[in-house]
């Protein structure tokens, strides 16, 4: 059997996931889904982060830099802000008040713990791009993909607040009608806000984030061959 060059057994080597990323990682996620489903209902699934999980999911197993990259485009940012905010929240300031549901007696105390993958969930992704290589066609699959959630939200899902009968349901899911779960903005028109929400998620979120993965992360280049 002939011997694979060292440069490409290192090239197989940078793209090996641990088996103890992806065994801990599945178990989570087989007790996540089945208590988000129970808790909140399945519409959850829609939020930017959990379509993110899961895409998370396949990039692990199937060692996808395209995928792992296209998670990576569409939550490091939010995530960041995410933690600060969470932060916040936690010593008595406000922020935006994006992440006080964390704090709500009426949410299961198991559950809201569960939702701290908003914190770790950035550093795998940043683990994975770095150790797999960045896929600069991630920016323009994930942009469609969140755009199509925004319309799909705004256009079939409920808007806040939450009604009194069912306060855990999920209203307002990826902020398609401002910043807070408890109403509407009211700073503009929804149709506006919308607009602003199509405009500014690549431009002011994506597209910064995809400009740092090329120049801080090794390159997938574009005629490999991709695990997507």
């Amino acid at each position: 059997m002939p011997m694979q060059p060292p440069s490409a057994f290192a090239g197989t080597l940078a793209r090996r996931v641990p088996l103890w990323i992806k065994l801990p990682y599945t178990a989570f996620l087989c007790v996540l889904v089945p208590i988000y489903w129970r808790d909140y209902g399945p519409t959850n699934f829609l939020y930017f982060c959990d379509v993110a999980l899961f895409i998370t999911l396949v990039a692990v197993w199937r060692e996808s830099p395209f995928l792992s990259s296209m998670a990576s485009v569409g939550i490091l940012l939010p995530q960041a802000f995410w933690v600060a905010d969470f932060a916040a929240c936690a010593v008595g300031l406000r922020i935006t008040g994006l992440t006080a549901y964390m704090f709500e007696a009426h949410r299961p105390l198991f559950t809201r713990l569960l939702s701290l993958f908003h914190g770790w969930l950035p550093f795998l992704l940043a683990y994975l791009v770095w150790r797999l290589g960045y896929d600069r066609r991630a920016f323009l699959a994930w942009t469609v993909l969140a755009l199509a959630l925004v319309v799909v939200c705004y256009a079939w899902l409920p808007p806040p607040p939450a009604p009194p009968d069912n306060p855990n349901l999920p209203v307002n899911i990826n902020y398609v009608y401002g910043l807070s779960d408890s109403g509407k903005q009211t700073l503009m028109p929804d149709l506006a806000w919308l607009a602003l929400l199509l405009v500014g998620l690549p431009v002011l979120i994506y597209w910064p984030t995809h400009v740092a993965l090329k120049k801080l992360c090794r390159e997938r280049p574009m005629g490999q061959q991709a695990s997507a």
